[in-house]
């Protein structure tokens, strides 16, 4: 898959307003024109094999004439040619764009969701889980729960808690969430949290339910050193990976 994405780099580029290359056989009988006017004649049973929403259209009566006989019919559609092409690469069987980013495909499955194309949201389900697109695991994390892809969405959340939720950077991709699934990661970050702090206060560590002596020379433990510890502990699974837990342990020290 990778191989067919490298060769993509070779293929020409479509002129604005103009057939795009890889789709201008004259066999076509539909032409796609996308929102930025690149036309895109493709077969009308490629449409309808692949397509539950162009296969529901082609059902209704058609004219009197034979299809045959009808000249290929310009349809228009909200996507620009970018998307379009990667949609139709993917159902006509032609080596796939480069689906590296989540601004590539996030159109394209916003497209094969509008006109019912399960192929092409496979394909890129099976590439989400890949690099470079699982290093981003908030919006990977946003798409597979749009799309209900729940191994995925699993996947993803447990990724995501090396993040930071309450940063600035992540709030449009939080803001695309569902309320479940904003609140399902939220309760994941809380509940490791959580559990990290209930077991500091298990043995063999000290706890604060009363004086705690050193199991090798018996004097007293000081629980208040300890206390501030567990606090930059606990408080750094908040904090993305790399932020110095030296500087937060000297800072806390001095602020209490």
């Amino acid at each position: 898959m990778q191989a067919e994405q490298d060769e993509y780099k070779s293929e020409p580029e479509p002129s604005t307003g103009g057939i795009h290359p890889l789709f201008s056989s004259e066999d076509g009988d539909v032409v796609l024109g996308s929102k930025d006017r690149v036309l895109f004649r493709v077969h009308s049973y490629t449409l309808k094999t692949t397509s539950g929403w162009f296969r529901a259209m082609y059902s209704l009566p058609q004219r009197g004439a034979s299809m045959a006989d009808i000249p290929a019919e310009t349809i228009y559609v909200d996507e620009d040619s970018a998307t379009l092409e990667g949609l139709l690469r993917m159902v006509c069987g032609l080596p796939i764009p480069r689906l590296d980013s989540y601004d590539v495909i996030e159109p394209i499955l916003h497209a094969a969701e509008k006109y019912d194309m399960p192929g092409p949201m496979s394909i890129v389900r099976a590439l989400v889980v890949t690099q470079p697109l699982i290093d981003e695991p908030l919006r990977l994390y946003a798409i597979a729960c749009r799309y209900g892809w729940q191994d995925e969405a699993m996947m993803a959340s447990r990724y995501t808690l090396t993040l930071n939720l309450h940063a600035p950077e992540h709030r449009s991709t939080l803001q695309k969430l569902g309320t479940e699934a904003l609140l399902n990661l939220f309760q994941l970050h809380h509940v490791r949290r959580e559990t990290l702090r209930r077991r500091l206060n298990d043995p063999p560590f000290v706890n604060d339910a009363g004086d705690t002596s050193c199991s090798h020379c018996g004097t007293l433990v000081d629980y208040h050193t300890w206390r501030e510890l567990k606090y930059v502990i606990v408080n750094e699974l908040s904090r993305p990976p790399g932020f110095s837990t030296r500087r937060t342990w000297s800072r806390t020290k001095r602020q209490r």
